[in-house]
């Protein structure tokens, strides 16, 4: 016989909703928290996983989820975690990083194409040209590549990306000199610290003055852009010899006063480092109380430098645009600037002006091409302060290029120099104009992006000619006949300034240069004899010093001073 159905006791109902107020439920199982506020949008859900760190997990609206009504909380939601395995060690704060990884962003282009720009390690760099022909170069290290999809009529002129890029990758750029495992790092500086010095230093004083100068044509005033005349390969042979090969600093060295002795060209870039972008490298021997700043043969002190300023300055390429490369347009650059100082004089013998003393470094007998005509001036600067126990006197040899002869008809110093346009159309410098088309209408706006996108070398240039004691700086326009030759160029136009109104206007302080120079000579003077080497980071604003073995780059040096006086 069946026995009647009993109902289980129930616990005594407090509250008319929800289950009964206890912590546990039965073996020891702590029962999911809830809340009395939840509205359920679907059944429990048991098999979510609630995050490690504990906060709320979002649906697809992120943090805007809460102003959609059918975005309910799922009851029952991270009650799974509760009774998942627990980790003895917590292995949340580890990852791995994937520096292979690449980030894509996807714009829209000015010609309704698309825009792919990829960012990434050793990546080449490919800019969209005319009529679909691409140009690509790489930076050293990193770089950036473009690829330009577009369609239609207007898909045949790609735009460059890059225009006003902040987020533009750095470029990695290689050290102008490789650090030995010997070398032994003594202090390092960074331009911030460096674009603070002052130092007001005494006028330079004329010590002697060798070689010998022709007269300025005054008929390149006035080329024009339809009227350019086409800049001539003249063969002359140009000297530009170390400090210690020198033979008129190595007399001076024993008889003069001065304890710094320098060249033009390396004094100018200590006074501009602070804007100098690619890196360089200078030599510094201390013996007997006197210090010597040498370059190292083939340095970068060789060649002059094409738009190193220039916010997206030019890369390394490849074979196809290899004239396009910055150890390319460097030589492009000097092999221009030597030229036009030659075509830009008058060389009659009845006119030549000749300095006191003969050209130190040509010898007629030994050498069978011409001489390129220059002035070597050798200058002495007071560097000393009240507080200096010793003065501290530095030796500077200047050049100059030509004269020109005022009403009075006294013969003044100019330097001859000139400013290169490799390709206007292709070009990856930003805010660059075509010379042909603005050059007449729009000078000055034309100089001005030079002064921007040359800043280090403009600066340097005026430093130079300051130094000398010039008068007045000619500075030639030279551009390509073809964008793709790089060995055929016309002249565009000539424009004069004064050195000292230049560098008002590139806000250029001489006071600042002589604090740099007197600082590091002020180190350098404190160390043993020896020698040191003067490096510029390759990508950072930092100047390092070095001890290096006396042996260091012994193959390139030239005679010492000790040969020299004992003979």
């Amino acid at each position: 016989m069946a026995t009647g159905f009993k109902l289980p006791e129930l616990a005594p109902v407090k509250s008319a909703w929800g289950p009964p107020e206890t912590e546990q439920i039965g073996g020891d199982i702590p029962y999911a928290p809830f809340s009395k506020g939840d509205r359920l949008g679907k059944i429990a859900d048991w098999s979510v996983d609630q995050p490690k760190d504990g906060r709320e997990q979002r649906g697809r609206q992120g943090a805007f989820a809460g102003r959609f009504r059918d975005q309910y909380q799922t009851y029952g939601y991270g009650a799974s975690s509760i009774f998942g395995y627990q980790h003895s060690e917590d292995e949340s704060s580890f990852s791995v990083i994937d520096r292979g990884s690449v980030n894509r962003t996807r714009t829209s282009a000015r010609n309704g194409g698309t825009l792919l720009k990829v960012r990434g390690r050793g990546q080449n760099v490919q800019r969209g040209g005319r009529g679909g022909r691409y140009g690509s170069s790489g930076g050293r290290g990193a770089g950036d590549t473009v690829v330009s999809r577009s369609s239609g009529a207007g898909g045949a002129r790609g735009r460059r990306f890059g225009w006003k890029d902040y987020d533009k990758h750095q470029r990695l750029r290689n050290a102008s000199v490789t650090v030995g495992d010997d070398w032994q790092l003594l202090d390092e500086v960074e331009f911030s610290h460096l674009s603070k010095l002052n130092l007001a230093a005494a006028a330079p004083v004329t010590v002697d003055s060798y070689g010998y100068i022709y007269p300025y044509d005054k008929s390149f005033d006035k080329i024009h852009v339809k009227s350019e005349k086409p800049l001539q390969a003249l063969d002359r042979v140009h000297y530009n010899p170390t400090t210690t090969e020198d033979p008129v600093i190595q007399k001076l060295a024993l008889n003069s006063d001065a304890n710094i002795f320098i060249t033009d060209s390396i004094l100018s870039l200590l006074m501009c480092s602070t804007r100098s972008v690619y890196p360089w490298d200078i030599v510094i021997t201390h013996q007997s109380g006197k210090l010597f700043f040498d370059k190292r043969e083939g340095g970068p002190f060789d060649y002059l430098t094409v738009n190193e300023n220039a916010y997206d300055s030019p890369m390394d390429a490849d074979n196809r645009e290899g004239v396009n490369s910055p150890g390319a347009l460097s030589v492009e650059a000097t092999y221009i600037n030597q030229n036009f100082c030659v075509q830009a004089l008058r060389e009659t013998e009845e006119e030549k002006y000749k300095l006191p003393h003969p050209n130190p470094f040509y010898n007629s007998k030994e050498e069978s091409e011409p001489l390129a005509a220059h002035g070597y001036i050798y200058r002495d600067v007071d560097l000393s302060l009240e507080t200096d126990e010793k003065p501290v006197k530095l030796m500077v040899r200047t050049e100059v290029d030509g004269y020109v002869k005022n009403p009075a008809n006294d013969v003044q110093y100019i330097s001859i120099k000139a400013l290169n346009e490799y390709d206007p159309k292709f070009t990856n410098v930003t805010g660059s104009v075509d010379w042909r088309s603005k050059l007449e209408s729009q000078r000055g706006a034309v100089f001005a992006t030079e002064m921007k996108n040359n800043s280090c070398k403009l600066a340097r240039w005026t430093v130079e000619a300051l130094l000398a004691g010039v008068d007045s700086m000619k500075v030639g326009f030279v551009s390509r006949s073809n964008a793709r030759d790089a060995q055929h160029h016309g002249i565009l136009g000539v424009v004069a300034y004064k050195p000292a109104d230049l560098a008002s206007q590139m806000n250029l302080s001489l006071s600042n240069g002589w604090g740099i120079v007197r600082t590091i000579a002020d180190v350098c003077l404190k160390m043993p004899d020896g020698k040191y080497v003067l490096v510029k980071d390759p990508n950072r604003p930092i100047l390092r010093l070095y001890s290096v073995p006396p042996n260091t780059f012994e193959e390139a040096a030239g005679p010492s001073l000790e040969a020299s006086s004992t003979a």
